[in-house]
């Protein structure tokens, strides 16, 4: 915390409950971050909010919208520090400078340049008492894409991965529809709708086909899911879904490859070969230029492998049939042998449920 002063049970319950307002922005407020806030005297909620779509009001002027007068001396409760200048909307320091708070609650502060401890500083100059962290954990958590393309230059990278109770991903002849069930396969679709893209690699396009849409209940909105493929010789079919206009998609291919008519509704990206494959450090840094923050790749062993091996993969989304594949059938993951145990790989399992009649694990790779 920024200041000393004691934090009451209410503190907490409110910035709670900005949380779960910010994630009703899961599906729509790409590129931009994740925001609530409720507005309140103690307990009582005068005003709430959160940023739903880029290019429009923020969270805060929501809010404050709703609040109106009674703003007045209350206490604003923000999950991201309010922005300090002037992009597609004015900045939301102001507005609650003018509104005449009394006392704002940050849960973390905005990695962005442009704002950077500029927003609080600017209400402090007001005489607004500002505090900052307050369940940031939490707050970094939610937006997790956001400060990693801020901080790290790349996308957050979440592995999407079906197997079978013996560790299997699709048969010997690249047959994989359907391991789990029709649950898990709903499961699939919301997350994909809170990336800004979804990585496939071109062995799974030739093998599957797969539209790579996000496909989530009727009447919620998703802002739209780009389409990756990596496509080092241009092999794509000229039938693949994937080269449909039903998402915006990028391919990327080796430098001495020229794309054809084929890929005439899609765009189409050189991308330097290091090994065997594309440049993988380069692809994240493409993608994270271009303003996405969280990616879901859903490939063949060989490319999640590569992931997992380049230490590029924040998390591993893994579904569990109750079903028997048998040995021939397609490991997990392509990885390098181990000599010892010592090296082995250890994920630390943050979620797990079930999902109609599959398990779902959400596991992040360890140091």
């Amino acid at each position: 915390m920024n200041d000393d002063a004691p934090l009451s049970d209410t503190d907490h319950t409110m910035m709670a409950r900005a949380l779960r307002l910010a994630e009703r922005g899961a599906f729509t407020t790409r590129p931009n971050p994740m925001v609530g806030c409720v507005i309140a005297h103690g307990d009582e909620v005068v005003g709430e909010g959160w940023h739903v779509r880029a290019g429009e009001p923020h969270a805060e002027v929501f809010a404050l919208r709703q609040a109106g007068e009674r703003a007045r001396a209350a206490t604003a409760y923000v999950t991201l520090e309010p922005c300090s200048h002037h992009g597609r909307t004015p900045p939301c320091a102001d507005a609650l400078i003018e509104s005449g708070v009394a006392r704002v609650m940050v849960a973390t502060g905005d990695p962005n340049p442009q704002v950077a401890g500029q927003g609080m500083a600017r209400l402090r100059a007001a005489g607004i008492t500002v505090q900052c962290g307050l369940m940031q954990d939490e707050a970094r958590r939610l937006n997790r894409g956001f400060f990693s393309r801020i901080e790290r230059g790349r996308p957050w990278l979440r592995v999407k991965l079906a197997m079978s109770l013996d560790g299997r991903t699709a048969l010997s002849n690249g047959e994989s529809k359907w391991i789990t069930g029709e649950a898990a396969r709903a499961d699939v679709q919301r997350w994909r709708a809170r990336s800004g893209a979804i990585i496939t690699g071109s062995g799974t396009v030739l093998a599957d086909d797969p539209r790579l849409t996000a496909r989530v209940d009727d009447g919620v909105e998703v802002a739209p899911v780009w389409r990756v493929v990596l496509d080092r010789h241009l092999r794509t079919r000229a039938f693949a879904k994937v080269l449909d206009d039903s998402a915006p998609t990028l391919f990327f291919h080796a430098p001495d490859v020229r794309p054809d008519a084929r890929f005439s509704k899609v765009d189409c990206e050189p991308l330097a070969v290091d090994g065997a494959g594309l440049d993988l450090h380069a692809l994240l840094a493409r993608l994270a230029a271009r303003g996405i923050n969280e990616v879901q790749v859903e490939a063949g062993s060989r490319l999640c492998g590569a992931l997992f091996a380049q230490g590029l993969v924040d998390e591993l989304l893994l579904y569990i049939a109750p079903v028997l594949l048998g040995s021939s059938a397609q490991p997990l993951l392509a990885l390098p042998s181990l000599a010892d145990m010592a090296e082995r790989r250890r994920l630390a399992c943050v979620d797990e449920r079930r999902i109609g009649d599959d398990w779902r694990l959400l596991l992040r790779p360890q140091p």
